[in-house]
């Protein structure tokens, strides 16, 4: 696994987090091993798979670890990542333009905000609420960038916060912009696949002053069950350049504001 270093170090939390990747696509790690590759003690990796063993991404074995059944479950986070990658990154980059300093932004569980997550310190300072585990690693520490956890039930699968608690955690919490996404997107709904996920991000967009849905052009060729919102309940909608036209004009035949994110 290659990992992007400066001056030859990676924060504490960075380093854990490419260590819990790198088990979960290998399903397993040498410590002397991540020793050369991170430049650090023994005692050091010793400590962070502790932690990541403790949160149950792992099992510490002898000279190394092991990913664990739970944490196998979590690898469909890695693949819903990679799905339309690029369109997620340019996506991403266009929502920029409607985050500005000292907001509160919201981010759900989605790698498309995750995608936008990447990007959050250009505008710091913020202050991001999300339920979302690899946007709460990727920006804790980050200067400028004050990050809520929404708490609840951690759910492996979505590597996420979902349920009864965290919804209503976060109808207490109010922010000047949510950055949301679905599953699919079918005759101006917004479905989705988890109604534990749908709890939340409804709750996300009631306290959300704008609402923004980020929707790569593969949500549109996608059905799922549960019911999140009309698309007449997002204030804007944004889209890739590979957005059929025909899924253009349904959306304005459906109301909605749409900005087209060009490369």
């Amino acid at each position: 696994m290659g990992v992007a270093q400066v001056d030859g170090t990676v924060s504490q939390q960075r380093r854990r987090e490419q260590i819990r990747q790198d088990v979960l696509a290998h399903g397993q790690v040498r410590i002397e091993r991540l020793v050369e590759e991170y430049g650090v003690s023994g005692m050091t990796i010793h400590r962070d798979l502790d932690l990541l063993e403790r949160q149950g991404w792992l099992r510490k074995v002898r000279g190394g670890a092991t990913s664990t059944p739970g944490s196998v479950l979590a690898r469909s986070v890695g693949a819903r990542r990679s799905d339309a990658a690029a369109a997620k990154a340019l996506i991403a980059r266009h929502a920029m333009r409607h985050v500005s300093s000292g907001q509160v932004v919201a981010i759900d569980d989605s790698t498309s905000a995750l995608a936008v997550a990447e990007r959050l310190a250009e505008s710091a300072p913020l202050t991001v609420v999300t339920n979302f585990l690899p946007v709460i690693n990727r920006l804790s520490g980050e200067s400028g960038l004050h990050v809520i956890g929404l708490g609840g039930d951690y759910h492996p699968g979505f590597d996420a916060f979902l349920g009864l608690h965290a919804a209503d955690m976060a109808s207490t919490l109010r922010s000047d912009v949510l950055l949301l996404s679905t599953t699919a997107v079918v005759d101006g709904h917004c479905l989705h696949r988890s109604q534990e996920t749908v709890q939340v991000k409804r709750a996300l967009m009631r306290t959300a002053a704008t609402r923004i849905l980020l929707a790569d052009h593969s949500k549109f060729e996608r059905r799922a069950v549960h019911e999140l919102a009309p698309l007449a309940d997002f204030d804007l909608v944004i889209v890739d350049a590979d957005t059929p036209r025909k899924v253009l004009e349904d959306l304005h035949g459906h109301g909605v504001a749409v900005e087209i994110a060009e490369a």
